[in-house]
């Protein structure tokens, strides 16, 4: 059955919403979570529907986000139970090419950094299909994976990347500990956002990483989602949207420190986190930086997301108004790339297939299935080369240049590109 952690159900809106939710901060544990935005009630981001399942019940859920007056920490208010939405998971590393050679320069940083050789573990959590362990594994290193989706952790398998399929947490840790030893590195690339148990996972940290071993984050950056206007990065999965400053809060409670940070390009903007234990290493002037701009930006203020609930509602407005034009000029519109951000703009916008008439997309796990709750059938890119429609929307905006890239002969013929995301423009 499908299954809410705090089910408050509320209807589409934006802006402030009155009252405060009961479900206390991820972080801090306070109880003053400040709503900013409701995206209205949505289906699970990643449940795409086979054709058999589409007269079936298709269960949604409130999408609303809240700030802590407490810690700053910017959270889902209502949280969907994780075995719901990751343990069968169609979002694949290596169906971006993009994505593929990030993780393959992250496994060469982090080797060289810390002078990995073969006698040390490396354990990604959140694994996917094995992408980044594989270019671990490549430099001869011990590598293990830790992920959910069994289907997903079939792919790892067969690249010769041993997986165990689980959520991590203290109990996963200590088990894998005693079978495969401690681990030098740990990475988190694009799942520490997932977490809704922050302190049984930081545990699990503890208990399987070396004395002197890292942490290795990677996640979404606030910062860039709010100067982007990225509110498509919030679906349930996500429950955290981090900054540096709720992170270096939660981490010292577990004798954990952020020792050096960066900012990556990737997406629409990533935070990078070196961590180790207090005192192992020297802390970089990085952090001192970032917090700064942290604090210039508004991040720490309630009114910095107010003002961002209003450019989200503009958005919205631009871009069904341009939408709505192009059909009254009977042009034809499909869509490229079916992420999971995507399905937000959709369930937000009430986009179907009598506007998107399909949607393009590289991953075969996603083509032959149908979008969730608009039911707009994915497609391989083939036809949209061939069938050349007037306009292509890029739900998967993060990735415009490579799709743009990789369709340069759709616009050679006179085609033309939506970007939904920062603001609304033709390309």
């Amino acid at each position: 059955m499908a299954e809410l952690l705090q089910l408050n159900s509320s209807e589409a809106s934006v802006g402030a919403a009155g009252g405060n939710p009961v479900r206390p901060c991820l972080v801090c544990g306070a109880g003053g979570l400040e709503e900013f935005l409701n995206l209205g009630r949505t289906p699970l981001a990643n449940q795409f529907l086979t054709i058999s399942q589409l007269n079936q019940l298709e269960p949604s859920y409130p999408l609303r986000v809240g700030f802590c007056v407490g810690c700053s920490h910017v959270q889902l208010l209502d949280l969907v139970a994780p075995p719901e939405m990751f343990e069968h998971y169609l979002y694949i590393s290596s169906a971006s090419a993009t994505l593929e050679r990030h993780l393959q320069s992250l496994a060469e940083t982090v080797c060289s950094r810390y002078r990995l050789t073969s006698s040390d573990l490396v354990v990604d959590v959140g694994s996917n299909d094995g992408t980044l362990l594989a270019a671990f594994a490549r430099r001869q290193v011990k590598t293990l994976g830790v992920d959910p989706a069994r289907n997903l952790a079939d792919l790892a398998r067969a690249k010769g990347v041993v997986t165990e399929t689980a959520f991590f947490g203290a109990a996963t840790a200590g088990r894998l500990r005693r079978q495969h030893g401690e681990a030098a590195i740990i990475t988190a690339t694009n799942s520490f956002p997932h977490i809704p148990d922050l302190d049984d996972y930081l545990e699990g940290v503890n208990q399987l990483l070396a004395p002197d071993g890292a942490l290795v984050i990677e996640a979404h950056y606030l910062m860039d989602l709010l100067e982007q206007c990225a509110f498509d990065t919030i679906y349930h999965e996500h429950v955290s949207y981090w900054a540096l400053g709720p992170a270096r809060f939660l981490l010292e409670r577990h004798n954990l420190e952020v020792v050096d940070v960066e900012r990556l390009p990737l997406h629409h903007g990533q935070i990078r986190l070196w961590i180790q234990r207090r005192g192992v290493s020297a802390v970089r002037a990085s952090l001192e930086r970032l917090g700064h701009q942290e604090s210039v930006c508004g991040l720490d203020r309630l009114e910095t997301y107010q003002r961002f609930a209003g450019r989200v509602g503009q958005l919205k407005s631009d871009l069904l108004r341009l939408l709505k034009k192009l059909r009254q000029e009977g042009k034809t519109l499909a869509a490229y790339g079916a992420p999971a951000k995507g399905m937000t703009l959709l369930s937000f916008l009430g986009l179907g297939p009598d506007t998107i008439h399909y949607i393009a997309d590289r991953s075969p796990l996603k083509q032959g299935r149908f979008t969730p709750g608009s039911h707009i059938p994915i497609v391989t890119p083939e036809r949209l080369l061939r069938e050349r429609p007037d306009y292509v929307l890029l739900l998967a905006w993060n990735f415009a240049e490579e799709i743009q890239q990789q369709l340069s002969g759709y616009r050679e013929q006179g085609g033309h590109f939506i970007v939904p995301v920062p603001e609304v423009q033709i390309v």
